[in-house]
């Protein structure tokens, strides 16, 4: 494994390191926290999105609270892969990628969308690297009550993140809550600082999780989760995140108002509950 890194302006004091873990190649961003004793908080992010989406989330993070995000690879920074992955194989990457980076103890995982099947596969696979899950705006994969397919239609390509005009036009249809009166704000979060990677990147981090479900593994999840859900959620029903609530072994749900994305577009609001759970 190696590693190149670089200071680079990602927001606060973060810095960019490329890291090689398990024949990947990851573009990873830390922004360190001033207080040690507290886990490093690992974000998983949703698909298509390069880690700068996730910025204003990070921002309204505590600043004693060290941070780290990744773009899977083909996404933002991270080269495209040679051969597919899924859910299970990419697990370990970020496990070897963390080791890399000098975080042996274990972190608090959060994963956004997509980044929730995979924070799921972490928290099952890695049990002794992951302290408390944070599961927001995500579900079991094909094993649960779906969205509605005009929906789902739409996230099969990755225009939205390429297209500002589209992605304000569909922008309360696919993300629902605030989004549905000021569509620009989606294209604000998915444009204002996206770095794009090739297409071919999209479409390998939907096949990975193609034919995915958690719920077979659902009850080996021992950590404390916090399962964050919005009550206009049109990707992932309110359902999925109530029936995944009864199912974990530790779960607590937190619904808010709103959206898909919310947990990007309403940081202020969301951060304090998360921080409150990865605390107690």
């Amino acid at each position: 494994m190696s590693s190149t890194s670089s200071r680079v302006p990602v927001g606060g004091a973060a810095y960019v390191r490329t890291v090689t873990a398990g024949r990947r190649t990851l573009r990873v961003a830390v922004r360190p926290g001033t207080d040690e004793s507290l886990p490093p908080f690992l974000l998983m992010n949703g698909i298509g999105a390069s880690l700068e989406v996730l910025q204003p989330f990070v921002d309204a993070l505590d600043r004693r609270r060290t941070v780290i995000r990744f773009d899977v690879p083909g996404v933002g920074g991270s080269p495209r892969p040679v051969v597919p992955y899924n859910l299970a194989t990419f697990s370990p990457v970020v496990a070897r990628a963390l080791t890399r980076l000098g975080f042996d103890a274990p972190v608090d995982v959060l994963g956004l969308s997509w980044g929730g099947g995979l924070a799921q596969h972490f928290a099952a696979q890695h049990r002794n690297r992951c302290r408390r899950l944070v599961l927001a705006a995500t579900a079991t994969g094909s094993l649960m009550v779906p969205a509605n397919p005009r929906v789902l239609a739409r996230m099969l390509t990755p225009r939205r993140h390429r297209d500002p005009d589209y992605a304000r036009s569909i922008a309360g249809e696919i993300y629902g809550g605030t989004m549905r009166t000021h569509p620009e704000r989606a294209a604000q979060v998915l444009h204002s600082a996206t770095r794009l990677g090739p297409r071919r990147g999209y479409y390998y981090q939907l096949a990975a999780s193609t034919g995915w479900s958690s719920l077979p593994f659902l009850k080996l999840i021992r950590q404390p989760t916090l399962i964050v859900a919005g009550d206009d959620d049109p990707i992932v029903p309110l359902v999925n995140a109530r029936m995944m609530a009864r199912l974990l072994p530790d779960a607590r749900l937190h619904v808010y108002e709103g959206g898909h994305i919310a947990l990007v577009t309403e940081a202020a609001e969301l951060a304090p509950v998360i921080e409150d759970f990865l605390d107690a």
